[in-house]
């Protein structure tokens, strides 16, 4: 494939259309609203200003309806206040047990409690404060409020939040800002325990009430007595900057070391112009290449990866509506340099796959990223903000490795909406390396999401799930580790014979998610069913080989009120075959009933395209 054929198949790539559908308009009315409409209207008279018009707007005839009374309420407060100064902005936080941010009347009711908000430190004023957007003595901006809502509202330390105007008496032109902050307990604790091993997890997610993360991992094997850590320690948010600060350290039972220092501030908004970060990683690990198949010979790797990134995204238009403001042209430009001061040989690495490389890229696309509020999905009653939205992004380069330098081109295509029918997106992804004007290591992927709305069954709720992926690999490197396999698709846990795998493969995933009503002792219980199906194939496949594999999963997600984010599950599946492992295979916890990632619609850091 000659570079030509390949930059004209990304431009295709951008040619598709979103399809009619249930659209979500702004909920308070904008100043320029009939201007908007006018340019809807006016995208009608060609099929190219109809084109451009879907590729960016959202339609303003339709929005899906809410249910939630309480917060439209609030909504519609802020959307009436709109314009008024803001003269103070007053910060409630409250300990986990007894409180809730919509009524200010519930109290803790036992000694339980009590006591765990006596023991619990309460998140400070300005840790909150840190995470908006807007400030005293400036005009208040619904966008702004509720974008600080949504940054506050995911924060691993945060259950809930609300943020509501408060009338200023004897002023008309002013108006108070409150914001009552619900903490989830943030110390959560872990750990099993086996005939051959001990562990213990100590995870700290807002220490000292900071917003700061501190995870802490220990583990014992009573034979031969060998001892592992995991540590890291995160700084968020360091001067209401949104730059973030991780530091790691891992060093495993069998002394693979890993030590890494990442300083980042990412497109963490819609409204966010400026991204960047830098990254240094050095590594100690045990690797497994093959010698005369299939016996592979264990080898120790020794490497250093450093990497900077810089992005900026400008408005594309002027208007100041929801989408308008929320569509960005994004530029971004990386670096990054992998060494390797230890390594296999050529004989065991004939390839050199596992070697030495530097990649330049810089990125161009658009970007169009909102977010809706809907409970029942990957927690328990609890908001979500669940991110919509379209990406249309170039990606190009160069590639040094091997004493050879490749041009790399890729593209990115990505759209998700709520629709009568539920929720979809899509991924499409195509990248290739070329050298002498022949395409090299090519990776195309293509996925999809969907859930239906929330369903009933008497006091029950639930939903369905469902996720295919496809990822295609033409001209691939020959070393075995590049290569796909079913491991690391949803649902395929177990799958883990590094000599099962291909250049393609095809999986897809259904999920019933249920919510069972009521709570035991604050533990909530919901059971899910997990199928899996997938398939892989090589080169000298007609496309994918003719094996199916297949999963059936049982589990139950366990989820507490009070402890949000410390979810467990327990699931048992049945393999009818894994390969070169056996037949009527029964596992347990391998798969996770919340992997239905969903794309965030952002432009981030320039990166190739993962074949994997």
């Amino acid at each position: 494939m000659s570079q030509k054929i390949f930059i004209c198949a990304l431009i295709f790539l951008f040619s598709f259309q979103d399809g009619q559908s249930q659209k979500v308009k702004p909920k308070a009315v904008d100043s320029t609203k009939v201007l908007y409409q006018k340019i809807e209207r006016n995208s009608s008279k060609s099929k190219f200003k109809k084109l451009m018009y879907k590729l960016i707007f959202t339609s303003t005839r339709k929005r899906k309806p809410t249910n939630n009374d309480f917060r439209d309420k609030i909504d519609a407060e802020i959307g009436n206040n709109a314009g008024k100064i803001i003269r103070n902005i007053n910060i409630e936080t409250l300990d986990p047990f007894g409180y809730s941010v919509e009524d200010d009347k519930e109290k803790p009711s036992n000694s339980f409690e009590r006591f765990g908000n006596d023991i619990h430190l309460k998140s400070k004023k300005w840790t909150i404060r840190n995470q908006l957007l807007f400030k005293k003595n400036q005009p208040l901006d619904s966008l702004l409020i509720k974008e600080s809502e949504r940054l506050v509202r995911s924060q691993r330390f945060v259950r809930s939040v609300i943020i509501k105007t408060v009338p200023v008496e004897n002023s008309a032109d002013s108006i108070d800002v409150s914001i009552r902050v619900l903490d989830s307990w943030s110390l959560i604790p872990n750990g099993s325990i086996s005939d051959s091993r001990v562990n213990l997890e100590v995870t700290e997610r807002n220490f000292l009430g900071l917003g700061h993360e501190f995870e802490n991992d220990f583990g014992r094997e009573f034979s031969p007595g060998r001892n592992s850590y995991n540590g890291q320690y995160s700084f968020n948010n360091i001067k209401n900057s949104f730059i973030n600060a991780t530091l790691v350290y891992n060093n495993s039972f069998i002394n693979d070391i890993r030590k890494s220092a990442r300083v980042e501030r990412i497109f963490y908004s819609p409204l966010t112009r400026f991204a960047g970060g830098v990254f240094y990683e050095s590594r100690k690990f045990t690797d497994s290449l093959p010698t005369v198949l299939p016996e592979f010979e264990a080898l120790i790797f020794e490497n250093e990866t450093k990497s900077a990134w810089f992005g900026h995204a400008s408005k594309l238009f002027s208007a100041k509506t929801v989408d308008s403001r929320n569509t960005s042209f994004v530029t971004t430009i990386g670096y990054k340099n992998l060494n390797y001061s230890r390594k296999a040989s050529l004989t065991l690495d004939p390839y050199q796959f596992l070697n030495d490389e530097e990649i330049y890229l810089v990125s161009f696309g658009i970007s169009t990223r909102k977010f809706i509020q809907d409970k029942f999905i990957f927690n328990y009653d609890i908001i979500e903000d669940i991110p919509f939205g379209k990406v249309f992004a170039i990606t190009a380069g160069f590639q040094n490795k091997n004493s050879v330098k490749r041009n790399y081109y890729g593209g990115r295509f990505s759209y998700g909406h709520y629709y009568n029918f539920g929720y979809l997106s899509t991924n499409i992804e195509l990248g290739s390396f070329f050298h002498d004007n022949k395409s090299e290591e090519t990776t195309i992927k293509i996925e999809a999401n969907y859930f239906t709305n929330l369903l009933s069954i008497g006091n029950w709720k639930l939903r369905h799930f469902i996720k295919p992926s496809l990822v295609i690999g033409i001209n691939r490197n020959n070393s075995i580790k590049d290569r796909v396999s079913l491991t690391g698709m949803n649902g395929f846990g177990g799958f883990d014979n590094p000599l099962f795998n291909g250049s393609r493969k095809l999986a897809l995933m259904f999920q019933t998610q249920t919510y069972v009503p009521g709570a035991w002792k604050g533990f909530h219980f919901s059971p899910f069913i997990n199928t899996a199906i997938g398939l892989v194939g090589d080169s000298e496949d007609t496309f994918l080989n003719n094996k199916l594999y297949s999963t059936f999963t049982l589990g139950v997600l366990i989820s507490n009120d009070y402890l949000v984010f410390n979810r467990f599950q327990v699931s048992f599946s049945f393999y009818p075959t894994i390969p070169l492992q056996g037949t009527n295979v029964f596992k347990t916890n391998t798969v996770k009933n919340d992997d239905f990632n969903i794309p965030e619609y952002s432009i981030g850091e320039p990166a190739i395209i993962e074949f994997k």
